[in-house]
């Protein structure tokens, strides 16, 4: 079995306009999906706020994946 730690957040440029970025749920299961076609499992994640450049807001998602070694 091996793990992978991965932080999955969105571009800086939507923290810049909007004063927060969040996570843009498409995009979100895209990536899901890649990592689940090269046999990865989600084992656990958890949300993520991160403060950029003193005022705004960041947010990401700290995702554990595991899969068989193969």
């Amino acid at each position: 079995m091996e793990y992978k730690a991965v932080i999955y957040q969105e571009g800086m440029l939507g923290s810049l306009l909007l004063g927060q970025s969040k996570i843009n749920p498409v995009r979100f299961s895209e990536f899901l999906n890649t990592n689940a076609s090269n046999g990865w499992e989600v084992v656990t994640m958890e949300k993520d706020i991160r403060r950029m450049l003193l005022f705004f807001k960041r947010e990401g998602y700290v995702v554990i994946l595991k899969r068989n070694k193969s």
